[in-house]
């Protein structure tokens, strides 16, 4: 079933539960590729009571080798990062960003790969919360350490559907594999981080920026339906972009259309950097 409610938060609801003081942890995940470190805009203005969060440190493990360049941190790892965000059990988690909503949607992903079910995006970003006329703090805000618990190990096969590099190939072909990135790096013209430009052969490009309008808030379920005209009806749906962020953004929007769509985490920077894997784009033509 269609499930935009259960996805994503207003500006407005989530002001009127922080009003209320209704229990409700809120990660501030500022990242951008060539801005991924957000503290700094975190401490200039941020939603009142929000914990920043590291996309590249928290929310990513880099002692993991050969999965990509944000390879899925632990369970273990996750639970003590999630503890020092002050999150606690049965309370609600809202996500947000300041940037195409990839810091959030790869939050909210890791968070439901890891067990939580009540976890939202924040549609619109930080923007929508702004716009909206809500104050913003400034500087540090300590959160109470929290007492969350994480039972999944491993979130390459936790609660959230994962694709082994193999399992990729195999829906490219006989399925729906979506690559998430921007339409010039899909078609191989240009790479700014891998090595090898181009796609896995036989995925479809749905970028990212696609499922959200102008202002940032993800499309009504009517246009999503559009840009996921393939997917709909098919048996498994996977996502895939350069490093296993903004595929999230995808994934996203498929469960607002009530589709449960699997990660590719490792993405293009894995795919790439394993010999042998066949290449599709410009420079394959």
């Amino acid at each position: 079933m269609p499930s935009r409610p259960d996805t994503l938060i207003t500006a407005a609801e989530l002001a009127e539960r922080l009003g209320s003081g209704a229990p409700t942890g809120v990660l501030d995940v500022r990242w951008q590729l060539d801005r991924p470190d957000g503290r700094e805009a975190y401490a200039a203005g941020h939603i009142p009571g929000a914990v920043y969060v590291d996309l590249d440190t928290e929310l990513s493990d880099h002692a993991v080798t050969g999965r990509g360049r944000h390879p899925l941190p632990s369970g273990a790892a996750l639970q003590a990062a999630a503890r020092r965000w002050g999150l606690r059990r049965d309370v609600p988690v809202v996500v947000y960003d300041n940037w195409n909503r990839a810091g959030s949607a790869r939050a909210w992903w890791v968070l439901r790969a890891a067990g939580l079910t009540d976890v939202r995006i924040l549609d619109g970003g930080l923007g929508a919360w702004t716009t909206g006329g809500h104050a913003l703090a400034t500087g540090a805000e300590p959160p109470e350490p929290g007492d969350i618990e994480i039972g999944v190990p491993d979130l390459y096969s936790g609660a959230a559907p994962t694709l082994t590099a193999d399992e990729a190939a195999a829906l490219a072909d006989s399925g729906v594999l979506l690559d998430a990135r921007a339409p010039e790096r899909y078609r191989g013209e240009v790479e700014p981080v891998d090595k090898v430009p181009g796609h896995i052969p036989g995925a479809r490009n749905v970028p990212s920026g696609s499922v959200l309008d102008e202002n940032g808030f993800f499309r009504p379920a009517a246009e999503l339906a559009t840009v996921f005209a393939e997917a709909k009806g098919a048996e498994r749906v996977g996502a895939y972009c350069g490093s296993g962020v903004t595929a999230a953004v995808d994934l996203a929007a498929l469960r607002i259309l009530g589709i449960d769509g699997a990660l590719f985490p490792g993405s293009w920077s894995q795919w790439s950097s394993e010999p042998g894997r066949p290449v599709a784009g410009a420079d394959t033509h």
